[in-house]
């Protein structure tokens, strides 16, 4: 939910609704970081959206305690996240950024079993 909030409408080329599945991947493509989540999600056949293919990645990144800091590279750029995400999105403000990326970055001490 915190990825999708205050997301901004996005459509693609065929009109099909853009999510944060784009975002990360796009943000991933800037720091020309080859994510062996994306190659993972992409090849599953049974996902359709952008949701779930989001979901899908979040658990792939969970599962191998890559989270924290794939969302921190994907953070990285403010003019990216202008472009993705309207003011109230607590991407945009350094503390709260901070106060996610510490908070993801505890969960790499879990261990998490998904089905992915």
């Amino acid at each position: 939910y915190l990825c999708q909030f205050d997301l901004k409408e996005k459509r693609s080329f065929f009109g099909q609704r853009k999510d944060y599945w784009d975002f990360l991947c796009q943000g991933l493509a800037r720091c020309r970081q080859e994510h062996e989540g994306i190659h993972f999600v992409t090849s599953l056949d049974k996902l359709k959206t952008p949701v779930g293919r989001g979901r899908a990645f979040l658990r792939y990144c969970l599962v191998h305690r890559q989270l924290a800091e794939t969302l921190q590279l994907c953070l990285l750029d403010p003019e990216s996240l202008c472009e993705w995400y309207y003011a109230r999105s607590p991407f945009l403000s350094p503390k709260r950024r901070a106060e996610i990326l510490g908070s993801l970055y505890e969960l790499d001490c879990v261990t998490f079993h998904l089905a992915l």
